[in-house]
């Protein structure tokens, strides 16, 4: 082989190598943030249309329309985990000190809405006045709850702040997507060309839709259920209430979710003597919250989209595994992409024309 071919071949291998080692580097440096980054552009997609108004409302001007932007994504996405933040971490207090006073005084008698509880009330009362009389058994399981239990709330705590860290990173990012979204969209309908021609462009479309559908349809509705639920909740006087609201929202995402957690709070308002109260959690849960899954939810998926259940589940807790609290999110969105693009891939060639929308 001649010495210029030879040396040649030696710098194009070296090339390689040196590129290889620069995109390694960035994906380590990048892979905490992958997550937050995957997040922020989906947000920033879907709110995209918003975006367009504000910057005609503020003259083109796109920091300000950004900086707006991103201050009502913040407020939706961002502020109602900070208050279950705050709300967590005062209950943690709180049963730490009321598990301190039982250990003082003895436990205090049972209130008298855990007798009328159907089926297990009167169990329940009898186990409660068992317990009271007997001070060394009492003893015994409130050490073992107290040891426990800050175990685990700390940990539950540490995940809490985690999530609010990631989605307030996600948030950040968002900005500077919305500054320089219309580049990034060519950018990617350029790859997508390159890579599967003109039908790359039918499958981005498809994408899209699929993420629409879901963050509208899935994860919209979810957090719209579980910030509604909290609300109601917190005027009723419910206590932790705010975390009530994060169960609605995490049981929002399965069917018949949410009757599951505002069902046992309304009864439990009522048999504490509260009628009047007791009639507007009712009302509230009825209408307001399960009135989003029922009607808000069926006309948002009809527009993207209809996800199974059990990719819906298996999107939220594989994301929670794989990326943390905001996997939560992620996760489905993910899945739905994925189902998506492999049902068009099946139903369509992808050397063939595409498919008239």
């Amino acid at each position: 082989m001649p010495i210029t071919q030879q040396n040649a071949r030696i710098e194009s291998i070296v090339r390689r190598v040196i590129i290889t080692v620069i995109v390694i580097g960035c994906l380590v440096v990048l892979r905490p943030f992958v997550s937050a980054l995957a997040w922020a552009a989906i947000l920033c997609f879907c709110s995209w249309p918003l975006y367009l108004r504000l910057g005609k409302l503020f003259r083109g001007r796109k920091e300000a329309a950004a900086g707006v932007m991103t201050a009502l994504v913040a407020l939706v996405m961002v502020v109602p985990f900070v208050i279950v933040g705050l709300s967590f971490a005062d209950n943690i207090a709180h049963l730490l000190d009321r598990i301190s006073a039982v250990r003082a005084n003895g436990l205090p008698p049972a209130p008298e809405w855990v007798s009328q509880i159907p089926l297990f009330g009167d169990m329940i009362q009898n186990y409660w006045s068992g317990l009271a009389a007997n001070t060394d058994t009492l003893m015994v399981l409130l050490k073992q709850l107290l040891v426990y239990s800050r175990a685990w709330l700390l940990a539950r705590g540490l995940n809490i702040a985690e999530g609010i860290l990631q989605l307030s990173l996600s948030v950040m990012m968002a900005f500077f997507f919305y500054l320089n979204g219309e580049r990034i969209t060519e950018r990617v309908r350029e790859a997508g060309k390159r890579i599967l021609g003109d039908y790359g462009q039918h499958m981005i479309t498809v994408t899209g839709q699929t993420v629409k559908g879901v963050v509208y349809g899935i994860l919209g509705t979810a957090l719209a259920q579980g910030i509604l639920a909290g609300i109601g909740f917190w005027i009723a006087g419910v206590p932790s209430a705010f975390l009530l609201g994060l169960l609605v929202f995490f049981l929002s995402m399965i069917p018949f979710g949410p009757p599951l957690v505002w069902i046992p709070v309304t009864i439990w308002v009522f048999l504490s003597g509260h009628m009047g109260w007791g009639i507007f959690m009712a009302l509230w849960g009825f209408l307001i919250i399960s009135g989003v899954d029922n009607i808000i939810r069926p006309y948002l998926i009809s527009r993207g989209a209809n996800l199974p259940f059990v990719l819906v589940l298996l999107g939220v807790l594989g994301g929670l595994l794989a990326f943390g609290f905001i996997g939560i999110f992620l996760g489905p969105t993910l899945l739905a992409i994925g189902y998506s693009l492999a049902r068009e891939f099946l139903r369509n060639k992808p050397n063939g024309p595409p498919p008239a929308s």
